[in-house]
């Protein structure tokens, strides 16, 4: 059974204008027009000036502009989130070379300024959770989704989706190992073919899948107690008892082997339930693409 993907590191933000976007202090009624200050009309017309370029492709100017505006005015939300999205459109995913790499962290550290001022802003979260993991900085990808999911101060759902994440990583962790072609083997009985598998000649390839598996299903299991019809914490519960079965399989633990089996029935029982309950679940991992800048409107 093939798992259900997460959709999880698309970009999703939308603006709202108010004026602490610009950084005023303002004690006027919500519907009247904010008063900028020189300095903040002066860091609007630089954050135009941002726009422009961007639009241009010089993502090096769009970037100068936006940091001018927030020196201009340090309160400025827009300018914050225009200097993360200039130099994340520099990076390129797949470079290594030094100077790429400084870019891709460079981004992530734009968007942890974001946060600090914004600890529920989801662009720049989901933007450091995927610079991680183009760079394949596993362990800090892997810690960056951990702390969101025990934040209690985070919805059940995010937190949810935070473990299932975290699952599919040790799902993957194990899989690797145990569909080695050197790790099984396949006998064909007429029309039907038949898959036997067997431990790896490295026992720590052996050990790593199966530390990998028990790690998945605890985080798994974190994320249906939070979120109880999370289809895609069911997914992930049925592959991971999968892999279970088959780690059995190689140690020769043919009552272990039963017993996942059975979970993974009823495992795999309750996501077709979902399933039908929800016919279109988010269910594929989305690349992120970096949102065009666009400055807010202001309110009439």
């Amino acid at each position: 059974m093939k798992p259900i993907l997460i959709a999880f590191l698309g970009f999703a933000v939308s603006f709202s204008v108010t004026a602490q976007d610009t950084g005023t202090r303002s004690s006027q009624q919500p519907d009247q027009t904010v008063q900028l200050t020189p300095a903040q009309q002066q860091a609007m017309n630089e954050l135009d000036e941002a726009v422009r370029a961007y639009g241009e492709g010089n993502f090096t100017a769009a970037q100068t502009h936006s940091e001018k505006a927030l020196a201009l005015d340090p309160l400025n939300k827009t300018a914050m989130l225009f200097i993360a999205r200039t130099i994340h459109s520099q990076y390129q995913p797949g470079k290594t070379t030094e100077a790429n790499v400084t870019k891709a962290r460079d981004a992530i550290e734009a968007y942890k300024q974001i946060l600090v001022q914004d600890p529920r802003n989801e662009e720049a979260y989901k933007a450091v959770a995927y610079l991680y993991g183009s760079l394949k900085e596993d362990e800090l990808l892997r810690q960056w989704l951990l702390q969101r999911a025990v934040d209690p101060n985070v919805s059940a759902d995010k937190r949810a989706e935070a473990f299932v994440v975290l699952a599919s990583k040790y799902w993957d962790c194990s899989f690797k190992i145990t569909e080695l072609p050197t790790n099984k083997i396949t006998t064909v009985k007429g029309h039907s073919a038949q898959i036997h598998y067997i431990k790896p000649v490295d026992l720590e390839d052996f050990e790593k899948a199966r530390q990998c598996a028990a790690d998945g299903l605890q985080m798994v299991e974190s994320a249906i107690g939070l979120s109880p019809e999370n289809e895609s914490a069911w997914a992930y519960k049925t592959n991971l008892f999968l892999e279970l079965s088959k780690l059995a399989e190689m140690d020769n633990q043919l009552n272990e082997k039963t017993e996942s089996e059975k979970q993974f029935a009823a495992a795999q029982r309750r996501t077709f339930e979902l399933s039908r309950k929800n016919p279109n679940p988010g269910c594929c991992l989305e690349l992120p693409k970096v949102k065009p800048l666009e400055l807010p409107k202001s309110k009439p």
